[in-house]
């Protein structure tokens, strides 16, 4: 039990800013009123986006090293909860805003919204970058806004 506690790196500098992002947007994909995605979408979307970003960080972080989340050699509460919840949770709310007129105004807001996480993960000290920069952040996050999400809707709904 005592290691079990231990691995989950309680001790983290700045571990509150992703637990509490975490809650925040998984609590607000869950409760906001549901426009343009259904909850058979949302169940698609959070494991598709789940897998990508558990994939994403075994990749960029762990094989080629290029930042660090909390401690880099636990798996800690802080990276299962804002890998698991953070990018799911905002995939779920901009499909759910998504429409043909403000896909780019939707796109710009939530790389913007993206970038001030990552922003706030490494100005508590949770992150560190080792070769990444927020540069490198903005055409990825724009390509999972702008392409990857609306490719991915459509093929969900068989479009």
């Amino acid at each position: 039990m005592r290691e079990f506690i231990e691995n989950l790196d309680l001790g983290a500098k700045g571990l509150w800013f992703p637990v509490a992002a975490s809650i925040l947007f998984a609590i607000t994909a869950l409760i906001i009123p549901k426009k343009n995605i259904s909850w058979r979408e949302i169940y698609i979307t959070f494991g598709v986006v789940g897998f990508v970003t558990w994939f994403s960080d075994g990749l960029i972080a762990r094989v080629f090293d290029l930042f660090d989340i909390g401690d880099p050699n636990k798996a800690g509460i802080g990276d299962i909860l804002s890998y698991t919840f953070i990018p799911t949770s905002l995939a779920i709310l901009y499909l759910n805003f998504l429409t043909k007129d403000n896909k780019w105004k939707l796109t710009i807001g939530f790389t913007l919204l993206s970038l001030l996480i990552e922003f706030g993960m490494v100005y508590v000290g949770y992150m560190k970058y080792k070769g990444w920069s927020w540069l490198i952040s903005i055409p990825v996050f724009l390509i999972a806004f702008g392409l990857i999400l609306p490719i991915h809707i459509r093929l969900v709904r068989n479009k």
